[in-house]
């Protein structure tokens, strides 16, 4: 089998080949090759030491960006290509690093150290494909596997539970039974992963399009991650709307809305808060009063500890907090105010977050739901299309202008704007200069 790879690849590796040394690309470019996906990284494995890379390349821009261990990336025509020497690693004492890295001559020992058997296959145009391990047979069975014993690779790399978990989730493989058995024993090593690095593997693991199997099939090891998500499971909802526990209706949610990090991530938080807040009536009927608020502090407790930013963990606290809007039930004005507190693109997001929550529950109101949503839009379209002033830099004066009237600045001018902004809002003032300059003076003399 032949495959076409860009012509910087092959450039590559025939300068290495003509300098007497052996290349390969390796990794993911050459599963997703196999897959008929595009390809975007290109990593190149070498039997060249650095030394001998760097004098290959001597009349290309190089930059030495892991020469200790034997990495060094050639820019050719515009593409970056890390290529590194072929290697084994020996030692891990912190779950996650190897404490040692000797370089090695052959292709079948450096494709011996990776993680899952799809990602070690290396492929030259003269040699062909290498396939010690039957990584081309597993991405025709669509199989998830670890390279020899599943139990050896996780305690070497702990990030590679979590990567197992994202490439059966994006790619729609299944995990293989050893490898899976394995994660089910081993995912308290995640422990020893930053938080950095588990925010971006479950980033993309949400975002896949098995993301709900995953989270149903590995619940142990998300609620590992995520200890105050644990108490949703068996948390019953005795309620009409209902037909899943809170666990149950959250993957369902998460399954439903548009694989984006900040929708899903949402939806994984917005019920939280539920199991805290749980009440039963006299009728046996379960109720669930301010569960939203409680679920965003659960929510801002984990984004802060997953680093994430700031800008990212406001719009997702957000959404989880006003969830539970009733998008029929709301006048412009107050649409208005939502856009002013939340912002245009959030609020927009929150017909989303309450269609996928409505998709989750008891499907003889889910109609009801999306007419509710329906409405709510015809507004917010409105409001769109009037192009209404909905803050304080939207209104026709400033403070400069407040100024000129005799106004210092002081938080009276700030009230003053405010109210101003407020009846703009309101459709009781006009926003231009006359009208609010004027409603101004009458609120200073007053």
């Amino acid at each position: 089998m032949v495959i076409n790879i860009p012509q910087q690849v092959n450039r590559a590796i025939e300068i290495l080949s003509d300098c007497g040394h052996s290349a390969f690309v390796v990794g993911g470019a050459v599963r997703d090759m196999l897959m008929g996906v595009p390809a975007h990284d290109w990593d190149i494995a070498t039997s060249a030491q650095p030394c001998e890379t760097l004098a290959a390349f001597k009349d290309f821009r190089t930059v030495e960006t892991g020469i200790k261990h034997g990495t060094v990336t050639v820019i050719i025509d515009g593409m970056s290509l890390e290529i590194t020497t072929f290697r084994i690693e020996k030692g891990y004492s912190d779950n996650r690093h190897p404490d040692k890295v000797e370089f090695a001559s052959d292709i079948c020992e450096d494709l011996s150290r990776r993680d899952f058997t799809v990602n070690a296959i290396a492929y030259s145009p003269e040699s062909g494909f290498v396939d010690p391990f039957g990584g081309k047979a597993d991405i025709e069975r669509q199989t998830v596997r670890c390279v020899g014993e599943a139990d050896r690779r996780f305690g070497e790399d702990a990030l590679r539970i979590l990567r197992a978990l994202r490439f059966s989730a994006t790619l729609g493989f299944e995990i293989e039974a050893e490898t899976a058995a394995s994660i089910h024993g081993n995912f308290r090593l995640l422990e020893h992963i930053s938080a950095e690095r588990i925010f971006v593997e479950i980033s993309k693991l949400l975002c896949g399009k098995n993301a709900g199997k995953i989270l149903r099939e590995y619940e142990d090891v998300i609620f590992f991650i995520f200890p105050e998500l644990r108490a949703m499971k068996g948390c019953n909802q005795n309620h009409e709307r209902h037909i899943y526990d809170v666990w149950g209706h959250t993957v369902k949610a998460v399954e439903s809305i548009t694989p984006s990090p900040e929708l899903r991530f949402a939806m994984l938080f917005h019920d939280s808060g539920k199991p805290e807040c749980k009440t039963t009536d006299e009728n046996g009927v379960d109720h669930f009063y301010s569960h939203a608020k409680k679920s965003r502090i659960i929510a801002y407790n984990i984004l802060t500890r997953l680093k994430t930013s700031s800008k990212f963990r406001e719009r997702v606290c957000n959404l989880v907090e006003y969830h539970d809007f009733l998008p029929d039930k709301i006048s412009k004005k107050t649409y208005k105010k939502y856009i002013s507190l939340l912002g245009f693109e959030t609020v927009k997001q929150l017909f989303d977050v309450r269609a996928a929550d409505a998709s989750a529950q008891n499907p003889s109101f889910l109609s009801e739901s999306l007419k509710a949503n329906e409405k709510g839009l015809e507004i917010l379209g409105d409001i769109e299309r009037e192009n209404a002033c909905m803050k304080l830099g939207d209104l026709a004066i400033g403070g400069k202008e407040l100024e000129k009237l005799g106004f210092k600045p002081s938080p009276e001018m700030g009230k003053i704007l405010n109210i101003l902004l407020d009846e703009v809002m309101e459709e009781k003032l006009e926003n231009t200069k006359d009208a609010l300059l004027g409603r101004a003076m009458q609120l200073k003399q007053r």
